[in-house]
């Protein structure tokens, strides 16, 4: 096929937000960690490159599965303002799945904020990107949703009050 009649690739635009209850700051250090992210996410980290804090052009190499059943993973970080506490990933999945991933943090006080995490998913053209849609189903809102839960969940952990 010629690029002028080539199927249009599929997407799919998931944004779970949540409140936490611990400062922006605790947050923010938990996602610029990406040596640490084994511990909040569902993800075994298999490097980081370069090694350290996360800066952009850094990649993330990890797999995440169960049992004999590993998918690997590959991050590079697009964009760091800590500033505005914004985090830009994209993601390799296996079978070309593409994932655009923006993390923005919103301080609300000293010690509570709000975490919106933009998932926009690109499936490759044609009947295998329609097979892998069907296939994930509502795992694409439940996938994103669960991370954002997981980093919840460390951040009030680590946060005393």
């Amino acid at each position: 096929m010629t690029p002028s009649n080539r199927p249009e690739a599929m997407s799919y635009l998931s944004c779970p937000t949540a409140a936490v209850n611990a400062p922006v700051d605790l947050v923010w250090d938990l996602l610029v960690t990406p040596a640490d992210w084994g511990s909040v996410f569902d993800v075994h980290l298999l490097g980081v490159d370069p090694p350290g804090p996360a800066v952009t052009g850094q990649v993330v190499h990890g797999e995440t599965g169960f049992g004999m059943f590993h998918l690997k993973l590959t991050f590079r970080i697009r964009e760091i303002d800590p500033e505005s506490h914004h985090l830009g990933l994209d993601a390799k999945l296996p079978f070309g799945l593409r994932v655009r991933e923006d993390i923005q943090c919103t301080p609300l006080d000293d010690s509570h904020c709000r975490v919106h995490y933009r998932c926009d998913f690109d499936f490759p053209a044609g009947w295998r990107g329609a097979a892998i849609r069907a296939l994930l189903g509502r795992r694409l809102d439940s996938g994103p949703a669960d991370s954002l839960s997981r980093l919840k969940r460390a951040a009030e952990r680590r946060f005393p009050g």
